[in-house]
């Protein structure tokens, strides 16, 4: 513990004690911004069909992780494993109904562990996976989430239905309004899932509604003489896919490019590795339907250039509040998202669309240990476990000693120090566990009812699985090997 750390660990005790707030001033802030279902389509990421300037922008002054993972491609449990630290089968939380606080009682989390360092802590938006499992005051000074304004095209429906049948508040009515609701358009079908353009401008969508609470509590001060931990969670491109029309207009559909769905894939994989989620987007196995893919595509695209708009706003904002020079901002998404790449949508599924997310970080020069380069990019392995002990040690406070996840800081201070040789990515099948892990090269998955084997250099869309080729017979015996020491610390810590 350095002398720093000491005097700011005397500071919060003091300011415990005395019911004061006191500021140890070389403490930076943290701005935490965390994307829902946003898979790599992003310029960052290498993606050439998409403007994200937001994410340029933050990426040209700090360093890009393009080879970073989520341990969990589903939003409760992978929330709940970056947030913790901990591996998903050590956090208990392997589905979106969980509550760690029930099945690990005891479990600090990231902003808890900030709150009781001395930070200002707030949240707006999905952080946590929802109200249910947000730890509350514990972890926050503030937590808020916000809805979107009604559609346009919904008021007149709902005024008629009201004028027939009552108001849809609560009872029977409210029964027949939900049953309707999904029927009046794309837009209105949740998770069916819905599409198109809301009708809305930016600020009547939560997302903006969200930028704009970040921007008050920072132009504002909030935090007072406290250093912040600000969260923003995007729910944004989660379904249903919608967005302000003017964002539908950067993507005409007829210029939409995309690999037709492959069906190699479904000739040599396990069962426990299809979902038949397609079906749930309105397409019929095995039959193209380019028309169709491009309605979602487009809307998912735009999903994305809202987003960047609203991450922009406030990455503006905290140039000009003069935050920027001691704020580490971090940029990333729960988990990836197929969109038709072999004929499977969503995610619930371990490949390489599902399993890797955008990752920026962004440490000015101020905090000299993980100061990034600006522009910097790293191509070494990394995971979203990964996050909490890195902000700790930039940010000088005691974490928990049960983390999982190793720190980036040597990583942020040269980008060309390797990662780490696999990441570690599960996700179940009812009863069941399927396990991947990715190399440099091989993305390895193991099923109870088989095994998958990909040679991401040659086949970078995995629809050859070499699982049973002899001339991969060695490589996949090394595969299994890291898989068994990679699930053994998964486990380590599990209660």
């Amino acid at each position: 513990m350095t002398l720093r750390t000491r005097i700011c660990y005397a500071v919060t005790l003091l300011c415990v004690l005395s019911s004061t707030s006191v500021y140890c001033a070389e403490r930076p802030n943290v701005l935490f911004i965390v994307c829902d279902d946003l898979n790599t389509h992003v310029s960052t990421s290498g993606y050439p069909h998409i403007s994200t300037p937001a994410f340029d922008k933050l990426a040209a002054s700090g360093m890009t992780f393009r080879r970073a993972y989520c341990q969990y491609p589903v939003c409760g449990p992978s929330r709940a494993s970056f947030l913790h630290g901990l591996y998903p089968q050590s956090t208990g939380v392997l589905d979106n109904n969980s509550d760690i606080r029930q099945v690990r009682p005891g479990t600090v989390s990231m902003p808890q562990c900030f709150k009781q360092s001395g930070y200002w802590t707030a949240a707006v938006g999905k952080v946590f996976h929802n109200t249910k499992a947000d730890p509350g005051d514990v972890a926050w000074d503030q937590m808020l989430r916000f809805e979107n304004d009604e559609l346009p095209m919904v008021v007149p429906i709902r005024e008629e239905f009201e004028a027939t049948n009552g108001s849809i508040a609560s009872g029977k009515t409210r029964k027949q309004w939900n049953e309707l609701y999904p029927t009046i358009a794309p837009q209105t079908r949740g998770q069916q899932p819905g599409y198109g353009p809301s009708g809305l401008d930016d600020r009547q969508h939560k997302d903006g509604k969200n930028a704009i609470q970040i921007n008050k509590w920072l132009t504002s001060k909030a935090f007072g003489n406290k250093p912040f931990f600000m969260a923003l969670g995007i729910q944004k491109p989660h379904v249903p896919f919608l967005a302000p029309d003017k964002y539908f207009d950067l993507y005409p559909k007829e210029g939409l490019l995309f690999e037709p769905a492959s069906l190699e894939f479904w000739k040599h994989a396990p069962k426990l590795a299809r979902t038949s989620r397609h079906e749930g987007f309105g397409f019929e196995f095995g039959v193209r339907n380019d028309d169709l893919r491009r309605e979602y595509i487009q809307a998912y695209h735009a999903c994305i250039s809202f987003i960047d708009a609203q991450i922009g706003a406030v990455l503006a904002v905290l140039e000009e509040s003069g935050l920027s020079d001691n704020t580490i901002v971090v940029l990333t998404s729960d988990h990836g998202y197929l969109l038709g790449e072999k004929f499977m949508w969503g995610k619930v599924m371990l490949f390489e669309t599902c399993n890797r997310v955008p990752l920026i970080i962004r440490v000015p020069d101020a905090i000299k240990a993980g100061a990034t380069t600006p522009g910097s990019s790293s191509q070494g392995l990394v995971e979203l476990v990964d996050l909490f002990p890195t902000l700790a040690q930039l940010c000088e406070i005691a974490a928990p000693a049960e983390l999982q996840g190793q720190s980036l800081v040597p990583m942020l201070s040269d980008s060309n120090r390797p990662g780490k040789d696999v990441a570690y990515t599960v996700v179940t099948r009812g009863e069941t566990l399927g396990k991947a892990i990715r190399t440099q090269r091989y993305h390895y998955t193991q099923w109870p009812s088989g095994e998958e084997l990909y040679d991401l250099e040659s086949d970078p869309l995995e629809n050859t699985n070499l699982a049973n080729s002899p001339a991969h017979k060695l490589a996949l015996l090394e595969l299994r090997k890291l898989l068994t020491s990679a699930n053994d610390v998964a486990i380590a810590k599990r209660r």
